[in-house]
């Protein structure tokens, strides 16, 4: 009888452990750091950025005003919030947490946060017109290994990256995160998404390592430099 009944409670052991691991999330948390930087943002299913008529003329006008000092780049001379996909070739580190129902990056560049509920239905486009933010409003969820993050309910205070690809309120992005290399390195690929200033949604991707030994800044005072980021290959020396 006991024999029988350790069998039993370890068949129940196995099968729990088993329910257990089925149900885990899987772990992209860490300090992550990118390899490369570009001031422009490069498509990775085309030769350029799909411009509309009207996107063309705003990014010739941003440029054109980035260039001659008529257009201030608020993130940089104020230290707003880059936006999203701006934030994401960010040449400082990046710090992603997980917790039941959510996940979070900590970004060092503006001291950015995003939090990331999981748990939750997509609200409609309509729904988050009252609550634009620099950072959008992000919802995840998991496809196997995959972090999905949907990102939409932006105000039009960002630019796509630092060289003024523009865009509008319809902006949705949606990044697909993922462990590479034995999970050393982090991919993001991105799919940017807006009818008024692009003629089809377009696609970049960012990759970052591992940095377990790199801790945060998280002191600094915004605009002055705090951090040696001449390793990053792009960054001008």
């Amino acid at each position: 009888m006991k024999k029988q009944t350790v069998v039993m409670f370890c068949a129940g052991a196995v099968l729990m452990c088993t329910s257990a691991a089925a149900t885990a999330a899987p772990d992209v948390s860490g300090i992550w750091w990118a390899n490369s930087y570009s001031v422009q943002i490069h498509p990775t299913d085309g030769p350029q950025i799909p411009f509309t008529p009207a996107g063309a003329e705003a990014y010739r006008k941003n440029s054109a005003g980035l260039a001659n000092g008529t257009i201030v780049d608020e993130a940089r001379k104020h230290c707003v919030p880059d936006g999203v996909p701006r934030l994401l070739s960010t040449p400082y580190p990046l710090q992603i947490f997980q917790s039941p129902g959510f996940v979070t990056i900590f970004y060092e560049q503006n001291h950015v946060i995003r939090t990331i509920p999981m748990d939750r239905a997509v609200p409609k486009d309509e729904e988050l017109a009252a609550y634009p933010y620099y950072s959008g409003n992000s919802f995840g969820h998991w496809e196997g290994d995959t972090l999905v993050v949907l990102t939409k309910g932006f105000n039009e205070k960002t630019f796509i990256d630092a060289s003024g690809v523009p865009h509008g309120d319809q902006l949705h992005v949606t990044e697909r995160i993922r462990k590479l290399n034995g999970g050393k390195s982090l991919e993001d690929v991105v799919n940017i998404e807006d009818p008024v200033t692009f003629t089809r949604p377009w696609t970049a991707r960012f990759v970052y390592d591992l940095h377990p030994e790199v801790r945060l800044d998280t002191s600094y005072t915004c605009g002055e430099k705090h951090r040696d980021i001449s390793r990053v290959k792009g960054v001008p020396r």
